[in-house]
């Protein structure tokens, strides 16, 4: 399986390269689709995106260079008529440039990039919600050659998927951020946690009270407070512990490294590394656990031997153990 690893700066490509990544996505905002848009929404990430397409011309460069493969980011929800052409002439613009795919969620951008786009592979964005095989046919039919499996997929699903829908290669992630809710319908800012953060994050102050107005015992009080430290402790261990890591560097956070053989065995071709926005050195570190596991892997075939590595890297057996760090809580 091939490691796909975010990048923001054309300059990190070759870190991660050596670190072990064989893929690379990146953003990019071009100025003049913010004066002609008035917003920087060409993916869902508003930030953590290449500035313009020199950079971008550099980064598909440095991927060539490296014999490495990159995509671009074409992501957002939805986009009206206008921006739909000129997301379509953007990604042709990419294609000029060399550049080996685009990861679109739109399925109307699917069709048109599939149609008027020569020479580009189009990957279907974990934000288009893919969750079944007739949507992965779906996809298909319209042009897609890989499909990024949304974070809430369970093993059994990605098996039926890929033994359903052959001709369509799927990617799912392996490390760092997860989602509360599901992506696809989550239609709310993912602001930098100095601006707000995600709303979802939000510290909400809750009264409670009984519906027949008596007095809550002192039991109650009890497991409504361990219910809500409970749901915190879940909360923030979605969205990566807070960008912690163990005191090797390993990052913390979402994690399906213990499902790399189950993934392995589906024909998963790629697994993705999240956070664009990271410092280079979590990037790095990222890439180098996911290496580490996905290589062990392939020296001892040995499911119980990666499921024993990936949980003596990160140290935290509890989180392990009640599935708040795991994407897959079905290979446990």
């Amino acid at each position: 399986m091939d490691i796909v690893a975010p990048v923001s700066r054309y300059e990190e490509i070759g870190i991660l390269a050596s670190a072990g990544a064989d893929e690379f996505y990146c953003g990019v905002v071009p100025r003049e689709w913010v004066d002609r848009f008035r917003t920087s929404g060409v993916s869902r990430r508003l930030f953590a995106n290449l500035p313009d397409m020199d950079a971008l011309a550099r980064a598909v460069e440095t991927a060539h260079g490296l014999d490495k493969s990159i995509s671009l980011a074409l992501n957002a929800q939805q986009y009206t008529g206008e921006m739909t052409r000129a997301i379509v002439d953007l990604a042709g613009q990419y294609a000029e440039l060399g550049g080996d795919a685009v990861i679109v969620s739109d399925p109307v951008v699917v069709g048109e990039v599939s149609r008027q786009v020569a020479g580009i592979r189009i990957h279907v964005s974990s934000i288009a919600s893919c969750h079944n095989t007739e949507t992965a046919r779906f996809f298909r039919d319209l042009g897609a050659t890989r499909i990024i499996l949304p974070r809430h997929v369970t093993l059994a699903e990605v098996a039926e998927m890929a033994a359903a829908v052959q001709d369509v290669e799927f990617e799912v992630f392996a490390l760092n951020d997860g989602c509360v809710y599901e992506e696809g319908a989550c239609h709310s800012i993912h602001l930098p946690v100095k601006l707000g953060g995600a709303i979802c994050m939000d510290d909400y102050e809750v009264d409670h009270a009984r519906w027949d107005g008596r007095d809550l015992t002192p039991d109650e009080v009890d497991l409504l407070t361990s219910n809500e430290k409970t749901y915190s402790d879940w909360l923030a261990h979605r969205f990566g512990c807070g960008s912690t890591a163990t005191e090797e560097g390993w990052p913390l956070g979402p994690c399906g490294l213990c499902a790399l053989p189950a993934l392995a065995d589906c024909g998963v071709v790629a697994v993705k590394i999240v956070g664009r926005e990271a410092s280079i050195h979590r990037k790095q570190r990222s890439v180098e656990l996911v290496a580490t596991v996905r290589d062990t892997l392939g020296r001892s075939g040995s499911g119980d031997a990666v499921k024993s590595l990936a949980r003596a890297i990160r140290k935290r057996p509890e989180l392990c153990a009640d599935g708040f760090m795991c994407y897959y809580p079905d290979s446990r």
